[in-house]
């Protein structure tokens, strides 16, 4: 199996493609990395299992409930991700 190497710039985009689905209104450059995404963007709790599954369609990284609270922000979200990628 072949690992492809994949930026945290390229997970953030992804992340932000899936995001503007859910909630296309919100305003992603002001975004900070730091801030709780449910909180920053304004989505439920069904939104936020909404872009884990995007998460795991597009990038074939599922996040198993018990993972949740490590994954609350775009920076915790990135890296969960990546170090599960390499």
């Amino acid at each position: 199996m072949t690992t492809v190497a994949v930026s945290k710039e390229q997970l953030v985009e992804t992340i932000i493609g899936i995001l503007q689905n859910i909630a296309p209104e919100a305003d992603y450059d002001g975004l900070d990395p730091k801030a709780n995404l449910q909180e920053a963007l304004d989505i439920d709790s069904f939104d936020f299992l909404n872009l884990l599954i995007g998460v795991d369609e597009a990038l074939g990284v599922s996040v198993p409930e018990a993972d949740y609270g490590q994954v609350r922000t775009m920076d915790d979200l990135v890296s969960y991700i990546a170090a599960r990628l390499n």
